[in-house]
């Protein structure tokens, strides 16, 4: 299910199983505002499919890059992002209210395969 958010360029999606991610595209960049995943459902690949379902969509909707932010002390979501092919551009000091830092992850976003009526595939 996606959802329109009342933020511009803003849409996020829930997965029945317990999880949700919310997520904004501004011009040729999209953004993981927050990911989320009941702890019961958690290694179970939702936070994995919720991730590439918003960088699906970012790239449908015209973004070529992916950011976030994570914890430094959250060691799962950085091995998530990792696999997911994020990679470390920059830190927030002090980003969280406890005074934790925060990376700031990118990954590469791939345009959406785009069928042409007519067009033949050189695959």
């Amino acid at each position: 299910m996606v959802l329109q958010l009342g933020l511009a360029g803003g849409f996020g999606f829930i997965h029945p199983a317990g999880g949700m991610v919310l997520a904004r595209v501004t011009v040729d960049e999209a953004e993981i505002l927050t990911i989320a995943v009941e702890p019961v459902a958690q290694s179970q690949g939702l936070g994995r499919d919720l991730l590439q379902t918003a960088m699906d969509e970012g790239a449908r909707r015209g973004a070529t890059a992916m950011f976030l932010e994570v914890s430094v002390s959250n060691v799962p979501a950085r091995a998530l992002y990792k696999a997911a092919g994020f990679s470390r551009v920059g830190r927030r000091r002090a980003y969280y209210a406890g005074g934790g830092d925060a990376l700031i992850l990118r990954a590469s976003l791939s345009p959406p395969d785009i069928d042409l009526p007519g067009a033949t595939s050189t695959d």
